[in-house]
C-alpha cells in the first residue's frame, strides 16, 4: 500500500468514526454535487414549545414565484437522528424546486408517544406561519419521511387531531410520502417500538392504520424487498386499507433495497440505486396539481 493510499484509508476511517452514517452521507452528498443549485436559507430556526429547531433549504435563483413545499421527517427509531445529518434530503428536494424544511423532534428516552408526533405537528404550524418568508407556497405543502419519520408522516396525514391541536388549518397537508415506514406493527416486539410507544394505554391508538380514512390526502407508500428493519407488510397493509376506503394511495416496492438504501437513494452518490427521489417528486407534483385544480372554482378551471 502506498503512503498516499494509506493516508486516504486512515482519513476515511477517521471520518467514519467521527460521523454518524447520515452525517457522513450528507458530507459525501455535498462533495459530490448534491447541493448544486440549492442553498440553506436558515439553520436552526426555533419552533414549537420545547426548544425544537429546523433547517430550510431552497432552490437558488428560482425567481419570485412561490414554490411548492416539502417537509422532511428523518428516521432513527425514535432514539436518534438530527436535522443536520439529513441535509442530503433537504438538498435533494430543493434541487427539484421545493422549499424544503427539515425539523428536529424530541426522542426516547426523554419523551414517549405522542411527543414526537406532536413536535411534527408544531413544525407544520411553523411552516404554515413562516414558509412564505422563504418563498414557499403554503397552499402546496407535502410531507415526506423515512422510517420513524414516515410514521410521523402517516400520523399527521391520517389523524386529524395532531395538526388541529397545533392550530394548523384543516387540509393544510396536501400529500404525504412514507419511505420504509411502520404503520401496522402490533403487537409491539421491537425494543425501540416498545420504548417509544409501549407507554400508551391503547396500543391501537399508536398505529397509523387505525386512522385510515376515505378523505385522507393522497399518499405514496414506498418499501423494499430487503427491508429487515420495517417489514414491507406495513406499507402493504396501509395501502390496502386506504384503497378499500377509496382514499387516493400509491404503492412502490423496490427490489433488492434494504431499509437504509431507500433513504440513501435520495442522496447524489446513491441516487442510482432506485428512483426514490424521482418517484416521490412525480407523485407530489401530481398530487399538488390536482389539489390546486380542486380548489379552483369550476368556471375558472382549464377546459380540456
Amino acid at each position: 500500500m502506498s503512503r498516499r493510499t494509506s493516508f486516504l484509508a486512515i482519513s476515511i476511517a477517521a471520518l467514519l468514526a467521527a460521523c454518524s452514517p447520515p452525517k457522513l452521507l450528507s458530507t459525501l452528498d455535498s462533495v459530490s454535487g448534491g447541493g448544486a443549485g440549492t442553498k440553506e436559507a436558515v439553520s436552526g430556526a426555533p419552533f414549537g414549545s420545547h426548544g425544537q429547531k429546523l433547517d430550510v433549504w431552497v432552490p437558488k435563483n428560482g425567481g419570485t414565484r412561490p414554490k411548492p413545499v416539502v417537509v422532511f421527517f428523518y428516521g432513527g427509531g425514535w432514539v436518534k437522528g438530527t436535522r443536520q445529518g439529513y441535509a442530503f434530503a433537504g438538498r435533494a428536494f430543493a434541487s427539484k424546486g421545493f422549499v424544503t424544511v427539515v425539523p428536529d423532534y424530541r426522542k426516547v428516552p426523554d419523551v414517549r408517544f405522542p411527543a414526537f408526533v406532536e413536535d411534527g405537528a408544531q413544525a407544520m404550524k411553523w411552516v404554515e406561519d413562516h414558509i412564505v418568508e422563504y418563498g414557499g407556497d403554503p397552499n402546496r405543502v407535502a410531507i415526506v419521511g423515512h422510517s420513524a419519520g414516515a410514521y410521523s408522516v402517516a400520523m399527521l396525514a391520517l389523524d386529524r387531531e395532531f395538526l388541529a391541536k397545533a392550530g394548523v388549518a384543516p387540509g393544510f397537508v396536501k400529500a404525504g410520502v412514507g419511505l420504509s415506514g411502520p404503520y401496522d406493527f402490533l403487537p409491539l416486539t421491537d425494543k425501540r417500538a416498545v420504548d417509544a410507544l409501549g407507554n400508551w394505554p391503547d396500543p391501537k391508538a399508536t398505529q397509523p392504520i387505525s386512522y385510515a380514512r376515505d378523505d385522507a390526502p393522497p399518499m405514496l407508500l414506498i418499501t423494499s424487498t430487503k427491508d429487515e428493519v420495517v417489514k414491507p407488510r406495513n406499507a402493504v397493509a396501509l395501502a390496502k386499507r386506504l384503497r378499500e376506503l377509496g382514499a387516493p394511495v400509491a404503492f412502490r416496492e423496490y427490489t433488492g433495497l434494504t431499509h437504509e438504501n431507500v433513504a440513501m437513494a435520495l442522496s447524489k452518490p446513491f441516487r442510482g440505486k432506485a428512483p426514490v427521489l424521482a418517484d416521490t417528486v412525480a407523485f407530489i407534483d401530481k398530487a399538488l396539481a390536482e389539489k390546486r385544480n380542486e380548489a379552483q372554482p369550476a368556471a375558472s378551471r382549464p377546459q380540456g
